[in-house]
């Protein structure tokens, strides 16, 4: 693929403003929100250049230039020292940032779009981007997780490195009303912007078929827990509160998060101690897209059990409107508890409580009333999310 801006023709759209998506993450909820929304600010009328790694999934409808000059932050050999895994990545990060802002100068790009915003290493990496700041380009960033409580080194690092990251930022888009922490004073417009629904495919087989082939018996209820397997979603107390109703099976569908994370073997271990491990079905690994569409389909509810740390919107909660799921919620104040309370989603329980959660399962068993999927639609959808970025880049 040529990396050089070509006109991306879309029919009956007029064509007014050139950008540029930064999008590192070549799987998972940020290169899948990535997605939807650069289609979106196409749709709407902006010329979008993409800067992503080769192995960012294309071919999924994309209507934006996809321009593949990023590196991947994995690193591509197995059994690396954790030495070697930290060189890897703060050369892997300052090379991705250099090569957007060699893109930005050599294309006269004039708005750039972060698709996350990150502060590891900022203070390296910033500098370069104030300066094309200084001479009329416009940065905004979606600010995915907003409170930026992860300390990694000393403090006094941690507070430069998020001043410096927020800097050169003109726009910061969040999904729920908050005040950043910015650390010192910046010119900054934070802007609340809807997360649009994800829709990956139609099930690939039925339902009936699918509980067959997983041993599941028809009469089941069945609850999945998607995505990254990692602590903040309390996957051990959701194990502890279902031992409790005979009938739910579980599906677990997602790759381990981490090696700093609890392991499988903690949870698969805590499931046989319960005695329920013959209610627990474990699909490890990353889920192909083509089999999101079966795994939501074989399901009747979606465990969303984070701890009081999660203040973030949640790409699962938008598959599960999507595939019309229901969920049980947990989480800090955040778009997650907004949009679960605000359209009946499902049932929010308080975090890291294992009663709750419990409690939680006997009132969704018992019917929840009406749940508000098109309400939820209409007002968050992608249109309007690409809409307001568009209005505030004007």
């Amino acid at each position: 693929m040529s990396n050089a801006p070509a006109a991306i023709k879309l029919v009956g759209v007029t064509i007014f403003m050139k950008l540029v998506y930064y999008s590192p993450s070549s799987y998972g909820g940020l290169a899948d929100y990535a997605h939807k929304q650069a289609n979106a600010l196409v749709q709407s009328g902006v010329e979008v250049y993409f800067l992503c790694t080769h192995n960012y999934p294309v071919e999924r409808g994309e209507s934006y230039q996809v321009i593949p000059v990023l590196q991947e932050m994995k690193p591509g050999r197995k059994n690396l020292s954790r030495l070697s895994k930290v060189f890897h990545y703060c050369k892997v990060t300052l090379f991705n940032y250099r090569q957007l802002a060699t893109y930005i100068e050599a294309h006269n790009i004039q708005a750039v779009l972060l698709g996350s915003y990150e502060e590891y290493l900022a203070p390296i990496w910033s500098g370069q981007f104030r300066n094309l700041a200084r001479t009329g380009v416009v940065f905004g960033a979606i600010i995915h997780d907003p409170v930026r409580d992860f300390i990694l080194g000393p403090r006094w690092w941690h507070r430069w490195s998020i001043a410096s990251a927020y800097s050169f930022l003109r726009e910061a888009f969040v999904h729920e009303t908050i005040k950043l922490n910015t650390v010192r004073p910046m010119p900054l417009r934070t802007t609340v912007i809807p997360h649009g629904p994800y829709h990956f495919s139609d099930p690939g087989t039925t339902r009936e078929q699918l509980r067959l082939e997983m041993k599941i018996p028809e009469s089941a209820i069945v609850l999945l827990s998607f995505g990254h397997i990692r602590d903040e979603k309390n996957l051990d107390l959701a194990l502890k509160a279902i031992a409790d109703f005979p009938n739910i099976y579980l599906i677990v569908a997602g790759a381990p998060s981490s090696s700093t994370q609890r392991t499988l073997s903690f949870y698969q271990n805590l499931a046989e101690d319960l005695k329920i491990s013959d209610r627990c079905r474990w699909e490890i690994g990353f889920v192909p897209a083509d089999q999101v569409a079966d795994l939501f389909n074989a399901s009747d509810i979606v465990l969303l059990t984070y701890s009081a740390h999660f203040r973030s919107a949640s790409g699962v909660l938008n598959t599960a409107v999507a595939y019309r799921r229901p969920c049980i919620a947990s989480a800090g104040m955040s778009n997650l508890r907004s949009m679960v309370l605000k359209y009946n989603l499902g049932i929010f329980v308080e975090p890291d409580n294992w009663e709750a959660i419990r409690d939680g399962i006997q009132l969704m068993l018992g019917g929840i009333g009406e749940i508000k999927w098109e309400d939820y639609e209409r007002d968050n959808c992608w249109s309007k999310n690409a809409e307001i970025i568009i209005k505030n880049f004007e």
